[in-house]
């Protein structure tokens, strides 16, 4: 017979999901906030896409966001109460593995869900699996901030796959668990933003290169079938999944940016002589 949840059970589920949506709320409307609702001339030339979003894009965006967090906090919670019946590889003090051991644990964390990710999302790629599941999160073909976690219900499944994975694999402590989740959340968010924020000759560089940038997730929003990865550029340049223009158009977005920075300070130089001496 199943257990019945107590009140303090749903107390504990409504924590969860309390926290999850805090943090979205925080990470992603602050930069919806800045980038979205300012609209500074200055940033608008960052846009990777010259174009905003339609409202209903918006909305469709943060209410399959909150369906997310309501299924990454069940799966979350099923993680913690499998740690707390011995099932999991977690251990209570830092001490216990030392601090080399923590820090090794979080680039680990991350280095396993950029796999898992490439590898699901190429999966989700696939004709069938596109149509069922993906298609969602691919009406943002100009993603904003909050199509971060705009999933369908069965991706927002395989999203959080990831965390019982590492739960059940490697030994972790909790607190390197929250570090990799916000680390996760942020880039993610990034991710979608729509606004190209690395330097010039970043996605070129040799050793910055294998590294991520906005410019390369949204290209896949748009394109469809290239730029699979999440954090790092490692996989898609392994398997020759980059599309063949993306440090090209990674260099005119950073061009735009930059002439856009230059004639705002040309304009205040101008203004200011200007004033009467």
């Amino acid at each position: 017979m199943f257990k019945s949840f107590s009140i303090d059970d749903l107390i504990a589920i409504s924590n969860v999901l309390l926290r999850l949506a805090v943090r979205y709320l925080l990470f992603a409307g602050s930069f919806y906030l800045v980038f979205y609702v300012w609209k500074n001339k200055t940033i608008w030339r960052a846009k990777i896409q010259q174009r905003y979003p339609e409202n209903k894009q918006v909305i469709r965006e943060i209410v399959n966001s909150f369906i997310t967090i309501i299924i990454f906090g069940l799966v979350i919670m099923s993680v913690i109460y499998a740690s707390k019946a011995g099932l999991t590889r977690i251990y209570p003090n830092i001490s216990d593995k030392g601090w080399g051991y923590y820090i090794f644990s979080i680039v680990l964390m991350i280095l396993m869900h950029d796999t898992y990710f490439y590898w699901t999302h190429l999966a989700m790629h696939w004709k069938p699996l596109f149509k069922a599941v993906h298609k969602t999160h691919h009406l943002s073909t100009n993603p904003t901030p909050f199509a971060a976690y705009a999933f369908h219900p069965l991706e927002a499944v395989i999203e959080v796959g990831i965390v019982p994975l590492i739960a059940f694999t490697i030994p972790y402590h909790g607190t390197a668990l929250t570090l990799f989740s916000l680390y996760s959340l942020l880039l993610n968010v990034t991710g979608h933003l729509g606004f190209e924020l690395f330097p010039k000759s970043f996605a070129s560089h040799k050793l910055f290169k294998w590294h991520n940038t906005s410019t390369h997730h949204n290209m896949h929003h748009r394109l469809v079938k290239c730029n699979y990865g999440l954090y790092f550029n490692i996989w898609d340049r392994l398997m020759g999944t980059n599309h063949p223009d993306y440090e090209k158009s990674f260099n005119e977005v950073v061009k735009k940016r930059g002439a856009a920075v230059v004639d705002e300070a040309n304009k205040g130089v101008l203004m200011a002589e200007e004033q009467p001496r």
